[in-house]
């Protein structure tokens, strides 16, 4: 059961991001090794289950598979048609239930197919294969057997995660410790591994340590979920560097593993960028938005369904900037193609003076008979930043997210929010809401007093929304936090005596558009990590590492301090609420984002990043940020993605036993 000898590792000498590495297994080294010489069709049959069809579609698009010669998929769980004189491939994870559908298939005088190629998801247990021995009809029919180790979702170019939705719940929760938490664990753990070995990294595995504020107090289960991950995950990897081949024997890569409690702020606060705000505020379903289109021969406008997804140029463009500077973009963008073309500057001179709004020259666009797919494109985010734009207006949203940086950077206290939520009482329940949960993390010394009940009684929230800022506490990085106001915050910057504030400003970098502050605490972490200067007894090292890695950038230090070259300002005036606060150029700030696909080939060793209990969109911009400041691929892993909407209600289900994670639409 061995790997292919492509060099996948962050050394090999043709360097592929994260997601590559994984579409290329998926379809060179699973689809188009199975072949036999002797089979009558090109054509083969690909066989999933629940979990590995998700992986599948994750990295790979369906004109992928055809090519590689998939004429049909099949769910491994449904009835499906014989197919006897064709191949069949399963991909599938190694259970017994999987196994017994796979011999049912597979055994006896009429099999489903002619011949069976297998690949398990992860390591197979012994018995399961001595079950497939023992069928000696089947034996003759299988063209491969073996282990693909890759059992997790690439849902980004440099972020994959466990699929365990329930994490939070499971670890967090009431019933900690139980056995629920500890087979999560023990599964994410397993999956975490796979990514190594479909790799061929082997990390240096480091985890926040538990910390005690008072030696003679209890670690708890909570405690210690970094440190029992992160000795699974080293479990899991020392069998792989025993028994695949050419698996490394010294370290390739960084491996950090967090929770939640390193940054509470992350998942619920508004980020201001455009890929954060389609999915905070469009109730979109996982990628997919639902586009209204003008409708044929003067019709009522259609609805149509399309993916926010790497394929789509503009997305990938525009996802990590600000949400002014990409709504100016698209503005340039429309104006460009206008002056460009005949039709619509005849059009346009029929108009009255005066400068067209991006919806006026969307419409001029539409209009014309070169309506191409491109410009169909452009349209539809102009259709998503118009929307956006609309409900920042219409919700309050930048007096909102002022006061939520202002409280998080501690240039406003108790007294701002109060007279925010005395003044502003139309706000949303779902606003006053992250705004007091913002506010329980910067000061978490008010739980121990009347203080926040009052102001959730001010801002008059049900109980099921104080109970998310309640079980706040439940995520918290220490077990003794009454005696210090520090409680959860220990490993966060220095709280001034003056100044209550989680962040600090960073020196370093401008904040180009206003409301763009924030950071979340990943970013500060992986830097200290790549300069070698993370304390060892917060993050000790779960293998010491060999005397010939290293694993910091030699070059950080000039890296840091580079600045990217300046763009010049739009004519078109931005917003107020928009405009920057310390730069004229209105682009540095998102010009390394936007070169983020940029050449890997003189990249350094891989950095991995993992955070128990979801991960934020946030923390995966800013692994795209970090990769291309220190010329190494940052890669974010965590249980599950959340939005903000997301997270506030698994933050719910700890101590709610009578609601279900079902009821999400994840």
């Amino acid at each position: 059961m061995s790997m292919s000898d492509s060099d996948t590792s962050s050394q090999g000498s043709d360097y592929k991001n994260f997601r590559q590495v994984i579409r290329d297994r998926l379809l060179y080294e699973m689809l188009r090794s199975a072949k036999s010489k002797d089979s009558k069709s090109a054509w083969k049959v690909l066989i999933m289950d629940k979990l590995t069809v998700k992986i599948i579609s994750y990295a790979c698009k369906m004109a992928d598979i055809t090519e590689e010669g998939v004429s049909l998929v099949e769910d491994i769980y449904k009835r499906r048609q014989p197919l006897p004189s064709m191949d069949a491939i399963y991909f599938i994870q190694p259970t017994k239930e999987n196994v017994v559908m796979f011999l049912s298939d597979m055994a006896g005088k009429s099999p489903l197919y002619r011949k069976a190629f297998v690949f398990f998801s992860s390591p197979i247990a012994k018995e399961l294969v001595n079950h497939i021995k023992r069928d000696s009809s089947v034996l003759s029919r299988i063209g491969a057997l073996r282990e693909m180790n890759l059992e997790f979702f690439a849902i980004d170019s440099q972020g994959f995660i466990t699929d365990n939705e329930r994490a939070l719940e499971e670890l967090y929760g009431d019933d900690e410790g139980s056995r629920k938490g500890s087979l999560c664990l023990n599964e994410m753990a397993n999956r975490i591994a796979t990514v190594f070995a479909s790799l061929r990294e082997f990390p240096l595995v480091r985890y926040r340590a538990a910390k005690s504020l008072d030696p003679t107090t209890m670690t708890t289960f909570r405690d210690l979920i970094p440190t029992k991950l992160a000795a699974g995950v080293w479990n899991s990897l020392t069998k792989y560097k025993s028994t695949l081949p050419h698996f490394p024997q010294t370290e390739t890569c960084e491996l950090l593993i967090v929770d939640r409690s390193v940054d509470q702020i992350a998942p619920i606060i508004h980020e201001w960028t455009y890929d954060a705000m389609c999915h905070d505020l469009l109730n979109m379903d996982g990628n997919k938005y639902v586009h209204e289109v003008p409708g044929k021969a003067g019709g009522p406008p259609e609805k149509k369904d399309v993916l926010l997804e790497d394929h789509d140029p503009i997305w990938l463009e525009l996802r990590h900037a600000h949400i002014a500077d990409a709504s100016e973009r698209l503005h340039e963008k429309m104006t460009n193609f206008v002056s460009k073309n005949k039709a619509a500057q005849m059009h346009q001179g029929s108009r009255d003076g005066g400068q067209l709004s991006t919806r006026d020259l969307q419409k001029m666009v539409q209009a014309l008979p070169q309506y191409s797919e491109q410009i169909e494109k452009l349209s539809l985010h102009v259709d998503i930043a118009g929307k956006l734009n609309r409900i920042i207006r219409e919700s309050c949203l930048k007096e909102i997210g002022q006061l939520e940086q202002d409280l998080v950077f501690g240039d406003a206290g108790t007294k701002d929010l109060i007279n925010f939520l005395r003044v502003h009482q139309d706000v949303t329940r779902e606003s006053k809401l992250r705004l007091l949960m913002i506010y329980a993390s910067v000061h978490p010394e008010k739980f121990e007093s009347d203080k926040l009940s009052k102001l959730m009684e001010l801002a008059r929230l049900p109980q099921d929304d104080m109970n998310a800022v309640y079980n706040m506490r439940l995520l918290e990085g220490s077990t003794d936090n009454k005696k210090s106001s520090l409680g959860p915050f220990s490993l966060k910057f220095d709280v001034h005596k003056k100044k209550h504030a989680s962040r600090k400003d960073r020196t370093d970098q401008a904040s180009t558009w206003q409301l763009s502050r924030f950071y979340p605490m990943i970013e500060e972490l992986v830097e200290k990590l790549n300069k070698g200067e993370l304390p060892k007894n917060d993050y000790p090292c779960m293998n010491d590492p060999s005397p010939t890695f290293h694993g910091t950038s030699q070059s950080a230090s000039i890296q840091a301090n580079q600045v990217s070259t300046p763009h010049s300002m739009r004519s078109r005036r931005t917003a107020t609420w928009a405009r920057p606060r310390n730069s004229d150029d209105g682009y540095s700030s998102d010009s390394i984002l936007r070169h983020a696909s940029s050449d890997f080939k003189k990249m350094g060793q891989r950095i991995f990043v993992f955070i128990v209990g979801g991960a934020t969109r946030s923390e995966l911009r800013a692994c795209h940020k970090l990769s291309t400041k220190l010329k190494r691929e940052v890669v974010l892993g965590s249980s599950s993605i959340d939005d903000p909407p997301q997270f506030i209600t698994k933050l719910k289900l700890l101590t709610a036993d009578e609601l279900s994670l079902d009821d999400l639409q994840i």
